[in-house]
């Protein structure tokens, strides 16, 4: 996995020049807890499907020009489970435009089939991708912020897969004929911040 951990000014400028070139981004924070409101942000990772970068902020590195990506419409933020994300990214005071969340994406493509739609469950479906969640719980209040290799591994693992996901499920929704209601859903999460009616 070729990985870059941003601490200092140098290697922020060369990853977001590397970042901005892209299409699309997966995207995911790690945090301290559920909520927003009392969680701290402890990270935010970026994946192209090739590069991958973590953006260590428990370790007191500015989030800074990758503001700028999350901002930007003409790059496409994936997420899974946008609606937890983008909490915690509004409260440290960031906009996210031009979203694509995994987890509706896939509510809909298996809608009535009794299916989860957690990313663990997902990816192996799609990829035959088994993620180790067991360092999840490291993730604390009691956490010392440092990110050892475990961690960065583990908070990457989830993220270098998205894209291709997108690229996988985009066809689904569009041989589905749902891409309209997809891309409904997804301007109601941006607008009220709550997930779609129907897909809990």
């Amino acid at each position: 996995m070729n990985v870059t951990i941003t601490r200092t000014a140098e290697e922020i400028k060369a990853a977001c020049e590397r970042l901005r070139s892209a299409e699309a981004l997966g995207c995911d924070t790690e945090t301290s807890g559920f909520n927003s409101r009392s969680g701290k942000l402890f990270s935010i990772q970026f994946s192209d499907g090739e590069y991958n970068v973590l953006v260590p902020l428990s370790e007191g590195v500015a989030m800074g020009e990758f503001a700028d990506l999350l901002a930007d419409e003409n790059i496409v933020k994936i997420f899974h489970n946008a609606k937890f994300d983008l909490e915690f990214l509004t409260a440290a005071g960031h906009t996210v435009r031009n979203v694509f969340d995994t987890m509706i994406a896939e509510k809909l493509i298996t809608r009535g089939a009794g299916q989860s739609a957690s990313l663990a469950d997902t990816l192996y479906r799609y990829f035959a991708v088994d993620l180790d969640k067991s360092q999840r719980s490291k993730f604390n209040k009691n956490w010392n912020g440092i990110w050892t290799p475990e961690l960065v591994v583990y908070a990457l693992s989830d993220v270098v897969h998205l894209p291709r996901l997108m690229k996988e499920q985009t066809e689904w929704l569009c041989k589905l004929g749902m891409t309209d209601q997809f891309n409904a859903q997804i301007a109601k999460l941006l607008t009220t911040g709550e997930m779609p009616g129907g897909l809990l």
